[in-house]
């Protein structure tokens, strides 16, 4: 059987967030064969890749740890394809500056420092048209950005930018990194499944099917 013709099983962490939309977007691809919300270690077990979701990442690592799934989560993406949008890449991240007092838990697999809330309150979302032409090709994402991150700087050389601002923000510069893969790891600072664009979730798919 060739990597083409496979299908997977992507597990989607259902412990806080916005994760029904990505199950919704993931049921119309044809490679996954099964979408499973994520809340149990068994669960994390039984899927060959991961969407952690946008949401509120104190929340989500909070509830993480009282769930005992803190370990169990960063020992899944230190292996298996893990995608992480605006919440998700703050989680992903090894360092994240704009914590609450006491700092945050976070799954420290990507060599990123990670700005949280890097635009503002909830009435500073925006969308704006972003060219990924090393994922996507040539057509532009219409990403939607809400109390969003961005990448502030890069540890390690196995990270790769794919996508920036393409103009200024508030106070926060066009050219700003907003989409990295790292080896098995890929991280957005916007919300692709408030679209109806699957093209990043294919992506998606199709990276996680390489790595089986």
């Amino acid at each position: 059987m060739t990597n083409d013709s496979k299908t997977i099983t992507v597990g989607v962490l259902a412990l806080q967030g916005a994760f029904i939309e990505h199950i919704h977007m993931l049921k119309r691809i044809p490679k996954v064969k099964d979408v499973i919300p994520v809340k149990t270690e068994e669960q994390l077990n039984s899927v060959d890749c991961l969407i952690i979701p946008g949401g509120e990442s104190t929340s989500m690592a909070l509830i993480a740890e009282r769930c005992n799934m803190l370990e169990p989560i960063r020992a899944f993406v230190q292996k298996k394809p893990t995608w992480g949008t605006c919440a998700g890449m703050i989680m992903l991240a090894k360092e994240a500056t704009g914590a609450k007092k006491g700092g945050q838990q976070l799954f420290n697999a990507l060599d990123v420092v990670v700005n949280r809330n890097q635009f503002g309150s909830q009435k500073e979302s925006f969308q704006t048209m972003l060219h990924l032409p090393e994922i996507l090709g040539e057509e532009p994402f219409a990403a939607v950005f809400i109390r969003a991150p961005v990448i502030a700087e890069i540890k390690s050389p196995k990270v790769k930018v794919v996508g920036r601002l393409e103009q200024k923000h508030g106070q926060t510069e066009a050219e700003t990194a907003v989409a990295v893969l790292q080896d098995h790891l890929f991280a957005t600072a916007f919300h692709p499944e408030l679209t109806n664009d699957l093209r990043l979730h294919e992506f998606f798919v199709d990276m996680a099917v390489k790595y089986l």
